[in-house]
């Protein structure tokens, strides 16, 4: 395909974004952007967006949606994207949606698939509240499904320092379940009207759900 593949991981805390985002990343040379992440570089690089993001967030107050999109912009500029993009944390509503869908028709793109990783949420409590991640370089692990095939070594890059967040405990997980499905929930909905909404079997085997989502992107970037 010309334009690059434009890719919407959809799920709730835990479902594996991350990790099958990373698996993606290394098979067909995508590329994951978290808006976190987009935001925090963005700061730092001193781009005009990244100026307005800093102010407001010196503030205390919550980013705008345009702020965010201007920022998006900025990166899917940069030549490292040719191949395509995989979207973290956004959009979250949709109205973000929306305004994703303009900002990519101005570049004669558009979302290609936004797969939706269907999961059990008690599941969810579980597999999140016994997650961890390499301190050096991010790699996730967990305490029942994932865990380095050298105890207290990264399988990555060999660092022996982990760390958990803070809120990956059951109780706040269970809060943020609530949010997804009264916030984010919707945008299934929403894709599935614009005809790109693809399932997987979240509760799968992390092999069986990187196999599912390489036949869907396979599709999309022949």
């Amino acid at each position: 395909m010309t334009q690059p593949a434009v890719l919407i991981l959809l799920g709730p805390p835990g479902a594996g974004k991350g990790t099958q985002a990373r698996m993606l990343e290394e098979d067909f040379g995508l590329v994951q952007l978290s808006t976190g992440d987009l935001l925090r570089a963005a700061v730092a690089a001193g781009t005009e967006a990244g100026k307005k993001a800093k102010a407001v967030m010196e503030a205390g107050a919550l980013v705008s949606d345009e702020i965010v999109l201007a920022i998006l912009k900025d990166r899917m500029a940069e030549p490292d994207v040719a191949k395509g993009i995989i979207l973290d944390g956004f959009p979250r509503t949709d109205g973000q949606a929306a305004a994703l869908d303009g900002l990519l028709a101005q570049a004669g793109q558009r979302v290609n698939a936004a797969i939706s990783m269907d999961v059990d949420d008690e599941a969810m409590v579980g597999r999140v509240s016994g997650r961890y991640t390499c301190a050096g370089c991010g790699e996730g692990y967990h305490d029942e499904f994932k865990q380095p095939d050298k105890a207290g070594a990264c399988d990555k890059c060999g660092g022996t320092v982990f760390k958990r967040r803070a809120d990956d405990n059951a109780e706040t997980v269970r809060e943020r379940l609530k949010a997804y499905h009264a916030q984010t929930a919707p945008l299934i909905t929403y894709y599935e009207a614009k005809g790109v909404l693809q399932r997987v079997d979240g509760m799968a085997s992390i092999p069986a759900i990187r196999s599912a989502l390489a036949d869907i992107v396979g599709k999309i970037t022949a």
